[in-house]
């Protein structure tokens, strides 16, 4: 797919995110933002998925270890086709199937995601039972960079080196902040690339932001054997609101209305920049 494409829905998954939160009046729109362009090319472009099979059984899998970031899946599962875009709008609502954490009643969600640091155990089980099955399918888990200050990612961590799982892709959202500020202020988990290299993964950095940075990450870790693969992607937590880019305190808040809809100006903007784009390229 090309990279303007993939701009595209990125910015209509930031879309999605910033007004299901404000639908919401609730949620975690800082790192849904940060983790929009990965999300968008994991389902775009990387994870051999199909939207009308939710349950094939060759399927690549997803575990959204940081799964207070539901907004960001949700946006792009229905830009993606897995269920309506419409139904965003009715997140964490009372009998709405999209609630503040991922659940396995949600068409294509592989696993159920909420307290920080079991994702990663939970898809390194997917990936040894592919092993032992001998299936061919990847397995794909975000964690937030807060979020490996949690014990059990790195026994989930130590685990996937010694098995050699290298159908296993971990993917870090690092943009620096949690919810009480700069991550290497609160306990910091740097180096992260040499905490991984330590449990025997193969680590790539790569700009979060960049569809280029990341396809060619994504490549590097497909083509790695013999051991598990960290992808340590860089990011803005925000990425795409200005006001809320780079603030921890959008880590967990939903915008008001003023803020809601200087945000969807904001991304009309790019939305509109973007089409233009691809006029002009379609004219050359």
């Amino acid at each position: 797919m090309k990279n303007l494409e993939l701009q595209k829905y990125a910015n209509d998954v930031r879309k999605g995110i910033i007004a299901s939160v404000h639908s919401a009046k609730a949620g975690h729109p800082g790192g849904s933002l940060s983790a929009a362009d990965v999300f968008t090319f994991l389902y775009f472009e990387e994870m051999r998925i199909d939207p009308a099979r939710p349950d094939m059984e060759e399927r690549d899998r997803f575990v959204l270890s940081k799964g207070h970031t539901a907004p960001g899946l949700y946006s792009t599962m229905a830009h993606r086709g897995y269920f309506p875009v419409e139904d965003l709008l009715t997140l964490r609502k009372l009998g709405s199937y999209l609630q503040g954490h991922p659940c396995l009643s949600i068409p294509g969600v592989d696993m159920a995601s909420g307290s920080l640091g079991q994702g990663i155990s939970a898809a390194c089980g997917m990936a040894l039972g592919a092993k032992l099955q001998k299936k061919d399918y990847r397995v794909y888990t975000l964690l937030g960079d807060g979020e490996i200050e949690e014990g059990q990612v790195w026994e989930a961590a130590m685990f996937a080196g010694f098995r050699k799982l290298d159908n296993l892709c971990v993917i870090v959202d690092n943009n620096n902040l949690q919810i009480d500020g700069p991550i290497d202020t609160v306990c910091s988990p740097y180096p992260i690339d040499k905490k991984f290299e330590a449990f025997l993964f193969h680590v790539i950095h790569a700009d979060a932001h960049d569809f280029d940075s990341l396809r060619a990450a994504f490549r590097e870790a497909r083509e790695t054997k013999g051991m598990p693969t960290c992808i340590v992607a860089h990011s803005v937590k925000g990425k795409g609101v200005s006001f809320m880019e780079n603030q921890a305190s959008w880590h967990g808040k939903a915008p008001n209305d003023e803020e809601f809809a200087a945000a969807m100006a904001e991304l009309d903007r790019i939305e509109s920049e973007l089409s233009q784009k691809a006029e002009k390229e379609g004219e050359a």
